[in-house]
């Protein structure tokens, strides 16, 4: 492989992916980056060989690494990307800070994005998919994202510029998301709260959030609210498509579809990113014979298969 940028941050070659991801498969980058600043980061990607891919990762929370690894770089940001501040009615957050965490911060100074709290994963991902929860988005509350660019460019991105729509973004491939800027209404903290732990027993009450999984595997079928926008209030569910086809526990050696969220890929223990990404295959076939839906992937699958890989 080409020669790397020596950075003032942590740069490992073939490293594991695994434990990086909550599903806990995957095989090794060709190397994994973990800057030590935004300054950091900017130099590394400025140096790099524009051939060399990059890939962003967060904490994995939305992710399916392939069994034979990821070629190119991985970046992942750490503690220098996680700050929270609060000025007004606005919440500056790092990319690398917990969605639950920034909900929480802003909830104590009377603020609400309460929607980001049940949503796993950390700002950059919910920003890049455009994460929502219970009606809400992310683009409802975004003014601007900043980033650095493939060519170690620091970019400030205003909301509109990302064309949100439902779980996706116009995101240009190798920017690398560092921080997001939203706008929040008022509300009393107290309250505030008491509305997140109610989300919380809901989530708890209807997922398998004691399991190893990667949240919804499959988008809903595509539907709009009243402003045009791509929402998640669609009548046809990704969990009711796939629990009518028959699947909810199915099993593909070591993954399985929920019993309890058929629409949750989960890792009963063992399982390879093949046995995962083989099921759901498997799903998507079934549903489109039985209901003629075309289910899309929510998680995000990256990387190589393994040799023997057939997902056909």
């Amino acid at each position: 492989m080409t020669d790397l940028p020596e950075p003032r941050g942590t740069l490992t070659p073939d490293r594991l992916l695994d434990g990086l991801t909550w599903l806990r498969v995957g095989g090794p980058a060709d190397w994994l980056f973990q800057p030590a600043d935004g300054d950091d980061l900017a130099d590394f990607l400025r140096a790099l060989d524009p051939a060399v891919p990059v890939f962003p990762m967060g904490v994995g929370s939305n992710l399916i690494v392939r069994d034979g690894g990821i070629r190119g770089v991985v970046i992942r940001l750490g503690r220098a990307f996680n700050g929270i501040e609060i000025q007004g009615d606005t919440v500056t957050a790092g990319a690398a800070a917990l969605d639950a965490h920034v909900a929480r911060r802003a909830a104590e100074t009377g603020l609400d994005l309460t929607f980001l709290r049940t949503i796993p994963g950390s700002i950059g991902g919910a920003v890049r998919m455009n994460a929502g929860c219970y009606g809400t988005y992310v683009a409802d509350h975004l003014i601007e994202a900043r980033a650095v660019t493939r060519d170690g460019r620091v970019a400030t991105i205003p909301a509109a510029d990302l064309h949100l729509a439902y779980r996706h973004s116009d995101l240009p491939e190798g920017w690398v998301l560092t921080e997001a800027v939203f706008r929040a209404p008022a509300g009393d903290p107290d309250a505030l709260h008491e509305k997140m732990a109610e989300q919380i027993a809901r989530r708890d009450a209807s997922q398998p959030t004691k399991e190893r999984s990667a949240g919804s595997t499959f988008r809903n079928p595509a539907g709009f609210s009243s402003t045009g926008r791509a929402d998640d209030t669609h009548e046809e569910k990704a969990w009711a498509l796939i629990d009518a086809a028959g699947l909810r526990g199915h099993s593909w050696g070591g993954a399985q579809m929920s019993e309890k969220h058929p629409n949750f890929l989960i890792n009963t223990g063992g399982a390879t990113a093949d046995d995962l990404e083989s099921l759901g295959e498997l799903v998507r076939r079934r549903v489109k014979e039985h209901s003629g839906h075309d289910l899309q992937w929510e998680v995000i699958r990256i990387g190589d298969p393994s040799p023997d890989t057939d997902l056909t």
